[in-house]
């Protein structure tokens, strides 16, 4: 008669940690223009471990500011418990002027200044047949004529947490089309919408970074190399000593398009 013992070693993995730090999803969508009113919904959460669940911030206040009519929202929790802050404002206060986002938070007074970027419609989206490494991927073919009037820059929401930038550079004023491959094995039936968000220059080169350090060459045990900053700044002191106490996150007012596609296997 044989034994069979099987050995086991443990392994322990030191994760990179740091103190939870705010995180602000402060992406304002406008999708219909036509609309006197808007809803805006602001997530406040907290940074975590990689083990750990995000959890929902509570803030002390938040409040909006259009700096050109000096017209202000105070937003409130939605839920309670919930990190989701809303109101409902009008339009115009939103795409005529100067925005500032205002936050409290553990005594901490974070502020972010944008303004409305416009953006033009998607001109059509279609399935194509073309895969780039097998045979489980999507091809999604979307095209959009450029305003020529004005250097635009884009962000694309593919679902799933993917998207892409673009900007007119080499296509100003013209119809351009492109491909996106999603490598998820979608079922037939597969309803997907796509929008296309109007973004400055800075939202730009921060939503790039984001994507090229969470690419493929990013592993789950990996840590960037610079923890990429948004246009949130910590302005409790004026001396520096919370200059590295800054919320990650970032805060925008978009035009927004978007169209439906159903995937057909």
């Amino acid at each position: 008669m044989f034994t069979f013992l099987g050995c086991q070693d443990i392994i322990e993995v030191e994760l990179p940690t740091e103190e939870p730090r705010l995180v602000i999803d402060g992406i304002i969508r406008i999708n219909d223009m036509s609309q006197p009113l808007v809803s805006v919904k602001i997530r406040a959460s907290l940074s975590s471990s990689f083990f750990d669940s995000v959890q929902p911030a509570e803030l002390q206040g938040i409040t909006l500011t259009n700096t050109d009519t000096n017209e202000v929202i105070h937003l409130k929790e939605e839920v309670s418990g919930s990190g989701i802050y809303v109101e409902i404002w009008a339009l115009a206060h939103l795409i005529e002027g100067n925005l500032e986002l205002n936050i409290r938070h553990n005594d901490q007074v974070y502020l972010a200044r944008t303004k409305f970027v416009p953006t033009v419609p998607i001109d059509s989206v279609r399935q194509g047949t073309t895969t780039l490494f097998g045979d489980d991927e999507t091809e999604i073919l979307v095209s959009f004529t450029d305003n020529a009037e004005r250097d635009d820059f884009y962000l694309f929401d593919f679902n799933f947490g993917e998207y892409l930038v673009t900007e007119d550079e080499f296509y100003q004023g013209q119809q351009f089309e492109f491909s996106f491959f999603y490598d998820k094995n979608l079922k037939d039936g597969r309803e997907l919408q796509i929008s296309l968000l109007g973004i400055d220059e800075t939202f730009f080169n921060y939503m790039n970074q984001l994507i090229i350090q969470s690419g493929p060459d990013t592993g789950p045990f990996s840590t960037p190399v610079t923890t990429v900053r948004g246009n949130i700044v910590n302005i409790t002191d004026t001396d520096g000593a919370n200059k590295n106490n800054f919320a990650l996150g970032y805060f925008a007012v978009c035009q927004t398009f978007s169209r439906t596609i159903t995937i057909k296997k």
